[in-house]
């Protein structure tokens, strides 16, 4: 049952996701659509309140429980980023706003970028640890509880893994391209040409044409 609602609120929370989109975007209907993004963490207590009440019924804690616990956590740490991420999009493709701005590329910028998504996998780790706990601290020293304690490692070892890929960004800052030295701009339509114009006053007096040295023979 765990694994089915796990799959339903993923199913949830982009139609969700979806719906709030267009009733704000499409129907011109903004707070509508921000009371339906709002309802996507009813999902995340949906989901826990079940698992709650199943551990409660003498359920062993399992696999399962703790997938439910990984997948509230990352919807907390990463779930706003997304939402923000579509809604910037939604925004410019159907309500005129100009585009979302692209994340950096490289350098230093890139670097804290990566360590900002760093952290929300650093929260999912630490909202899924705590909800493990509790569900620890819920089944008691009757039940069997090893397989919960087995996930809180699986979590902090996935942030140990990211924050390792985001540290290398810092360590080993990736350069943008160099440009061609010997490359010459060429003017495009519309745009100032790359290349300074000489000052008429530079340019060397060159004959007219043919019919000035013919004229000049026959004088």
């Amino acid at each position: 049952m765990i694994v089915t609602l796990i799959v339903v609120c993923e199913v949830g929370f982009w139609v969700l996701l979806a719906a709030g989109l267009a009733t704000r975007y499409l129907l011109k209907m903004p707070r509508t659509g921000l009371a339906l993004l709002l309802c996507e963490p009813l999902l995340e207590v949906l989901l826990l309140a079940v698992t709650a009440i199943d551990l409660k019924n003498g359920a062993d804690p399992n696999w399962r429980h703790g997938i439910a616990a990984l997948y509230i956590g990352y919807t907390v740490g990463h779930g706003h980023r997304t939402v923000k991420w579509l809604d910037g999009h939604a925004a410019h493709r159907f309500g005129g706003a100009p585009p979302p701005p692209k994340p950096p590329r490289y350098g230093t910028a890139r670097a804290r970028h990566e360590g900002a998504v760093w952290l929300g996998t650093v929260t999912a780790a630490a909202v899924a640890s705590g909800l493990l706990l509790l569900a620890t601290w819920y089944v008691g020293g009757d039940g069997n509880t090893d397989g919960l304690r087995d996930w809180i490692l699986v979590a902090w070892r996935a942030a140990g893994i990211h924050g390792l890929i985001a540290l290398s960004y810092a360590i080993w800052p990736k350069k943008a391209p160099a440009d061609d030295p010997g490359k010459t701009l060429e003017k495009a339509p519309g745009r100032a040409s790359a290349v300074p114009a000489r000052h008429p006053q530079d340019v060397p007096d060159l004959p007219v044409g043919r019919a000035g040295e013919d004229e000049e023979q026959i004088r």
